[in-house]
């Protein structure tokens, strides 16, 4: 079981590494290529573009609906929203009730002593 335990928590060291050293050299090919670019370098290729993206504003885009109904039908529940709004109060657990179902699912953290 410990060969396990060293294994994964080694094998999660070294993600983290990847994950650092790829955003470095995304962080350097962007300084490289700032502008969208098609371009071969040796055996590689290098394609650049950028991409629109939007982020809403929950209560602006809900005001600017036509009905209300059409908010709940496009809406997720977020459950740190969610959790927010209990929190501050604005809603209680008895709202809550019935509408979720509980689930387990098995979370791991490995740490070395």
């Amino acid at each position: 079981m410990e060969a396990h335990l060293a294994r994964f928590y080694e094998l999660k060291q070294r993600q983290k590494e990847v994950t650092d050293e790829l955003e470095e050299v995304r962080r350097i090919l962007l300084a490289i290529y700032p502008e969208p670019v098609v371009k071969e370098e040796g055996k590689y290729k290098i394609k650049v573009t950028r991409q629109e993206k939007r982020e809403f504003d929950d209560k602006l885009l809900y005001e600017a609906l036509p009905d209300p109904e059409l908010w709940r039908l496009m809406s997720r529940a977020d459950t740190s929203k969610i959790n927010s709004l209990l929190k501050l109060g604005v809603i209680s657990e008895q709202i809550l009730a019935n509408t979720f179902e509980k689930k387990t699912i098995p979370v791991i953290q490995i740490s070395k002593k």
